[in-house]
Parts: C-alpha cells; structure tokens; sequence
C-alpha cells in the first residue's frame, strides 16, 4: 500500500488515502517518489480558477526512480529500471495542425497522462503520490550527475520559460543580444526566467516584485540579478519606469518576462519596452480578470508580445541539458525548496499560499 493527497473538491482539504501497488498498464512505467512540485497551476486547480471537479491526484512535476515496466519496451526510450525520471503529463494529439507543424506544446487536442480514476487501479497517476504511473514516452531520463531533487526545483517552471525563450529564437530573437531585461515576478518561474537570463549573460536583468521579500530578493541577486523592485514598498509605475528609461538612456528595455500572473502587470510591462521591444508571457495563466491597456503601444512601439502557456518533452530535455550546462547553479538552486512528505499535503499548500517557500515540494520519506 502506498499514500497519495487526493483533490476532492475546490478550496477543502486534500485526503490522504491508500491504494494498493499494481503491474503498471502496458506501456507505463512505475516510479516511486524522489520530490514532486507543488506548482502554481495547481493551487489555481485548488481554488476553481482552472476547473478541477472530480477526485483526482493532481501534481505534474514528479521526479522518481523508475522501478517497473517492460524493460524492452522502456529500452525504445533509452529508459530502464533504476533510472532517475521526469514524468511529463502532456498527451498532444500528433494530428491536429499544431502538432504536425512541430507545435505540439500547443496542440488542439491536448490530453493528460494524470487524469486517470483514483479509484480504479493503478490508481496512482498524478503527482502528488508515494509512486507514479505514466506513459514510458512521456518518462525523461534525469542525466547522472544531476540531483533529482535540485532538477524538481524548477521541473515545471524551467521547461515553462524556456520554451517561451524558444518561441522567442523562432521570432528571430536572439536572447544573447539582449542587453537589459526585466522579470515580472518572483515565484518559481520567474526565479528561474532570472536565472536562465543571468547565465545566458544578459548585462543588466532586474525584477519587479510586490511586497517585501528578503529572502527572495537576496536570492535573485546571488544569481546576478541587478536590482529587484518593490513594487508598492519603496518603488512606484512611475519610480521604476523612470529609472529604467534612465538605465538605457530613454529608450526602454530590450526584453520583459511576465511571471507574476498579475493582470495589473500587462501594461507595466508594455510600457517598460522599447520600440520592437519583446514581451514574453507565460505568466497569465488563470482568468484573475480584466485589466485596461493603451494598445497603441503595441502599435507605435512595434512591440513583440508572445504568449506561451505549455511546454514540450523537447523543453524538458532543454532544462536537463542547461542544468548539466552550469553546475556552478546546483548547490544553490538546491536550497531553494522545502520538503513535506505526502500525508503533509494540507500543510504544504498553506505554506504555497502563504509565499513561505521559495519552492514547495513533497518528498520521499528518508
């Protein structure tokens, strides 16, 4: 028997239960527990911003061990048992448009590989598990050398930005001529948006957060950030804007990461940028309301806006590589979650609302 947290239901607790281990399905690979993320999707799924109405494991950033499958049939994915893994739940359909054109993050048609019956063997499809079942194709194979734990740090976000840094290079745009860039928000992604900019070589990056935050703010300066704005404590719009436009003599930024999931965030954000300036923006991803804009900004700005919501197996594959890419992040990228085991989940999430954690996770039991 092994324990999950089971969503029952919008803003009332998760329960814990037990359900028995099984063969994984053809196809599937069982993994047991290492670290799954608590993402900020799933406290929106939480709450009803994302729908979410029937019992289910929710979760879609677990890293585990991989302990069963057909060892031949793994073997096709370059996966055996023993292996560190990440599970990604996207099911692109492969025959919509998109996903003909190479698109599949953005497919049509997009299933899941977590939405499977809690009460109904295996039983253990979503993140938030002691095991996990998922499709052998959609298992990544975690390098030696990285650990499992520090790779979960930013398992959903990492991949998140950076595929909105590829949809960026297939604009033409090429991040490693970007002088000044601003990130809009502090949470995992935009921590990570920061992070990636920094190592990227990005001269000057800075970011906006609300509230005060030591710990935050002294983390993403320790990355290479060069300043963090407090927006409403000891920064206004106008303050930071002026001192932006000031920093690149008039002309505004090169590029914006919007990450806060503030609507309010939009036009700062437009206003911040120079002409043909690039605004990226992962970071609306739940209906937090409407928000007025000055669209002929777009316009006489010439701005570059490109939404990007989900991420591709490619993308994972991308974070793995650039973590192996810069060892001298690890030690530090790996302080930067907090652990719960399972039967905590309750806990975990009132500490994810809270903003106590840099990253929320649930852990194996040592």
């Amino acid at each position: 028997m092994k324990k999950c947290a089971v969503f029952v239901g919008h803003n009332v607790p998760f329960e814990v239960r037990e359900y028995p281990v099984t063969t994984p399905p053809a196809g599937y690979g069982m993994s047991e527990l290492l670290a799954s993320g608590i993402c900020g999707t799933d406290l929106h799924i939480h709450t009803g911003r994302l729908g979410g109405t029937e019992e289910t494991v929710i979760g879609h950033e677990f890293v585990g061990k991989l302990t069963d499958c057909d060892p031949e049939e793994a073997a096709k994915y370059g996966l055996k048992v023993g292996d560190n893994v990440i599970a990604d739940i996207a099911l692109p359909c492969g025959e919509c448009p998109l996903c003909l054109a190479g698109d599949d993050a953005n497919c049509v048609n997009m299933g899941v590989s977590n939405g499977g019956n809690v009460n109904e063997a295996p039983h253990f499809y979503g993140g938030y598990g002691e095991v996990n079942y998922t499709p052998l194709s959609n298992l990544i194979k975690i390098p030696e050398g990285l650990n499992p734990r520090m790779v979960c740090t930013f398992a959903c976000p990492g991949p998140t930005a950076i595929h909105g840094f590829s949809l960026a290079r297939q604009a033409n745009i090429d991040i490693k001529k970007v002088k000044t860039a601003v990130v809009q928000g502090l949470g995992p992604v935009g921590m990570f948006a920061a992070i990636y900019l920094c190592a990227m070589g990005v001269e000057k990056v800075y970011a906006i957060s609300v509230g005060v935050n030591p710990d935050r703010e002294r983390i993403a300066a320790e990355f290479g950030v060069t300043k963090v704005f407090r927006l409403g404590v000891d920064a206004t719009e106008e303050s930071l804007t002026e001192e932006l436009m000031n920093v690149t003599g008039g002309l505004g930024v090169d590029l914006v990461f919007e990450a806060s999931g503030a609507p309010s965030a939009v036009p700062v954000g437009m206003n911040l940028l120079r002409n043909r300036g690039v605004y990226l923006v992962p970071g609306q991803y739940s209906n937090h309301g409407d928000i007025a804009i000055s669209p002929q900004l777009i316009t006489f700005k010439a701005l570059q806006i490109i939404g990007s919501s989900q991420y591709s197996i490619c993308d994972v594959k991308e974070y793995l590589n650039f973590l192996a890419d810069h060892p001298e992040l690890h030690e530090r990228i790996l302080t930067l979650s907090t652990g719960y085991a399972v039967e905590d989940i309750n806990k975990a999430f009132e500490d994810a609302y809270a903003g106590r954690n840099i990253k929320t996770m649930l852990v194996a039991k040592a």
